[in-house]
């Protein structure tokens, strides 16, 4: 009878958890990660007089919104990428319009409105339009890949030639409007209340681009505007750009000034999770063992990895790293796998989201960077951008799947990979 359940249960899992094996098992090993760490680290949360809530409750919590989404993961890597590639446009129109909608109807934090309530849950809808932009970025380069290495996506700086110059107009309708102003339009919309999201949107489109065989000229071209708004916009203190230049004197003065004895309530958030990793050394001061927890801000969320090198160790922090940068490794292969464009550049767009945003989270908890606010993936507390982390996997492993099913639409001519391998030669 035992070994019937187990066949059953195996035969169950064969069928559900189709497509790349390695990620599946990253997938359940994060998760697992993101169990210990927010039931150790919530204890400063339990502990406040003013939430009346225990560890369990926070634990109850994270355990809802990880099957929940594990739960669309699978639902997600069913479905054939031909569908998500149907859907993009929509999603993309749906990512903006609500993440614009937050400033009128949403929750405010800290200066900054990122979420639209829904019922007793917080939906922050700039999760939604990061991975709705990839793949709309993904529909459009995949159509024009025939004419790509001609096609002029920056339209010039002189503005009043734009529509009184031929050349200018035929860049902006085959160029600038369906490549490049999808994007543009997702990172403005997104920076007033997240910065650093709208500069991991821009990286990820832009080496989209790239492997995507926009011409080298026009990214170098379109590099040098980014820099240009941005320097704009701090000039003109738009956004959160005061929030960002303070951030940035904080970071500065760390590295640049000599850092005294001081209060342990006057050290800065990345301070605290530096002791934290100091604490941890080589094999971590073990399981619930924290005692930085009541210290930092966020030792759930903003500064999770800080927490699980104090309890955990270095060692297995840089194999917690090294998972993310296995993901991005695991894209690439299904990348090379793929017959057509589309699916290729929505895994790789997805894996670098992905990859990119745990790197920065890392970074920032030892002091490589300023703050960002970012989130380590899949681990971190918090709903959205676990639930959004979890469809860009099922996405990968959608496209995984049906490379092992050999069941894209067969591309007429060589896979972009070729191309790629081509035009290297």
């Amino acid at each position: 009878m035992t070994e019937r359940w187990d066949t059953r249960l195996a035969e169950l899992l064969r069928r559900g958890l189709t497509g790349d094996r390695v990620l599946w098992v990253i997938v359940f090993v994060l998760a697992t990660v993101s169990v210990l760490v927010v039931y150790s680290s919530t204890a400063k949360m339990a502990y406040d007089a003013h939430t009346m809530r225990t560890t369990a409750h926070f634990l109850r919590q994270q355990l809802v919104i990880l099957v929940f989404s594990l739960g669309v993961l699978l639902l997600v890597q069913r479905v054939n990428s031909r569908v998500y590639h149907k859907m993009a446009r929509w999603v993309y129109y749906a990512g903006v319009a609500l993440t614009a909608a937050v400033y009128f109807i949403g929750a405010t934090t800290n200066g900054a409105a990122r979420w639209i309530p829904v019922g007793p849950f917080q939906f922050q809808p700039s999760e939604l339009l990061k991975v709705a932009t990839v793949m709309f970025l993904a529909m459009q380069l995949a159509a024009r890949q025939s004419k790509i290495d001609r096609i002029r996506i920056v339209p010039s700086w002189r503005f009043w030639t734009w529509r009184s110059s031929p050349e200018q107009r035929t860049i902006w309708a085959e160029g600038t409007y369906p490549i490049l102003l999808p994007v543009v339009v997702a990172c403005a919309v997104i920076l007033p209340a997240h910065t650093s999201s709208s500069a991991l949107l821009f990286i990820a489109s832009w080496v989209m681009m790239l492997i995507g065989r926009v011409r080298s000229r026009e990214l170098f071209k379109l590099f040098g505007w980014a820099v240009t708004a941005f320097l704009l916009l701090v000039a003109l203190n738009l956004g959160r750009s005061e929030t960002a230049e303070g951030r940035f004197a904080t970071w500065v003065r760390l590295w640049v000034l000599p850092q005294e004895s001081k209060p342990i309530e006057d050290l800065t958030d990345t301070e605290r999770s530096m002791i934290a990793i100091r604490n941890g050394g080589i094999l971590g001061e073990g399981a619930g063992q924290s005692a930085m927890r009541v210290e930092m801000i966020h030792p759930e969320s903003d500064y999770a990895f800080a927490f699980f090198v104090e309890e955990y160790g270095i060692l297995l922090a840089v194999a917690l790293m090294m998972l993310y940068l296995w993901i991005f490794f695991r894209a690439i292969e299904i990348f090379r796998r793929c017959g057509t464009a589309f699916p290729g550049l929505l895994v790789l767009g997805l894996a670098l989201m992905i990859t990119c945003q745990a790197l920065l989270h890392i970074m920032v908890t030892v002091n490589l960077i300023p703050e960002t606010g970012q989130t380590l993936p899949l681990i971190s507390r918090g709903g959205s951008s676990t639930l959004f982390t979890a469809v860009a996997l099922g996405m990968i492993l959608s496209v995984s799947r049906q490379n092992d099913e050999q069941s894209h639409d067969r591309p007429r001519g060589e896979s972009l990979y070729e191309q790629e391998k081509r035009g290297r030669g």
